[in-house]
């Protein structure tokens, strides 16, 4: 039954929410925590029907909402329920201080992924840093990086062309011109040159791994996730070549899977880091490791 069927045409916000709410309790589909985050789900969907932020649905719960506006909040709810990501359905996904256009082509900004920023920013970096973000996507994080530093000079890199776009429309979305997207294959398109800071959020799950066929993750793209029989493929590659590509006493910090954190330690370590360190997220599990070239 459609949400017209339950509903009058002039139907309010708050009648709007308890209907997904109610919806969203009916298709439990608790493995994939679509009913877990029931409530979350349709305040974030109706913002992006109505482009509006959640203080709006709070101050105005009474407000009545016409039929094209039911209509596709209907159908967002309905993709959710399907297990489409929200941020797929709605277009975009808040990082940092940025709001930031997602697409089918590349990964969702997670919260996670803000510790590599704030570990990034904690460094004793020089005002005139050159920074590479290596398999940039939307762009998240060399954005965030370039919103507290005006003066870093930063570039980042995608093997995807859709994803290097994107980071190019997020740049100009959120008013950073002085950053430059490249597409590339790693390194492949930034020969000779060097950087005081190489950051990466690459692909590290585990080919044959169970998670790539639950939650979000089904709709992302399968070569932003996973890197080999171990999902260090990538990240091996990464830290072998960064030496050619870093000043004396620049710095590499990765992100990586909660499992693998001892054993990328030893990849630091062999290719000659030193201050090598792995840092937890706010669920405390082991998430970013960062070492400094001697």
């Amino acid at each position: 039954m459609s949400l017209l069927d339950l509903l009058e045409p002039n139907s309010t916000i708050e009648q709007a929410l308890k209907w997904a709410h109610d919806r969203f309790a009916k298709n439990q589909i608790s493995d994939d925590g679509i009913y877990d985050s029931a409530a979350i789900d349709s305040k974030a969907l109706l913002c992006g029907c109505l482009h509006c932020e959640q203080v709006y649905l709070h101050t105005w719960p009474d407000k009545q909402l016409t039929k094209k506006q039911l209509d596709t909040f209907e159908s967002m709810v309905e993709k959710r329920i399907l297990g489409h990501p929200v941020a797929y359905i709605i277009g975009y996904r808040d990082f940092w201080s940025l709001r930031l256009a997602v697409s089918e082509a590349t990964l969702i900004p997670r919260p996670e992924t803000e510790l590599l920023v704030e570990l990034a920013l904690g460094l004793s970096l020089h005002s005139s840093s050159r920074v590479l973000d290596l398999g940039t996507g939307t762009g998240a994080i060399a954005l965030s990086l370039a919103t507290e530093n005006k003066h870093w000079s930063i570039i980042g890199l995608d093997k995807n062309s859709e994803a290097v776009s994107l980071a190019r429309q997020n740049a100009k979305n959120n008013q950073l011109s002085d950053i430059e997207f490249i597409q590339s294959d790693w390194f492949s398109s930034i020969e000779e040159q060097r950087f005081d800071l190489i950051i990466s959020n690459p692909p590290y799950i585990e080919i044959n791994n169970h998670h790539l066929t639950q939650g979000d993750v089904r709709f992302e793209p399968s070569t932003a996730l996973t890197s080999g029989e171990d999902g260090l493929d990538d990240i091996r590659y990464i830290i072998g070549n960064s030496e050619g590509f870093l000043m004396s006493g620049g710095w590499l910090l990765i992100e990586h899977g909660n499992r693998q954190g001892e054993v990328i330690a030893e990849l630091f370590k062999a290719n000659g880091f030193s201050q090598i360190r792995t840092e937890c997220d706010l669920n405390n599990h082991p998430r970013v490791t960062m070492g400094q070239l001697i």
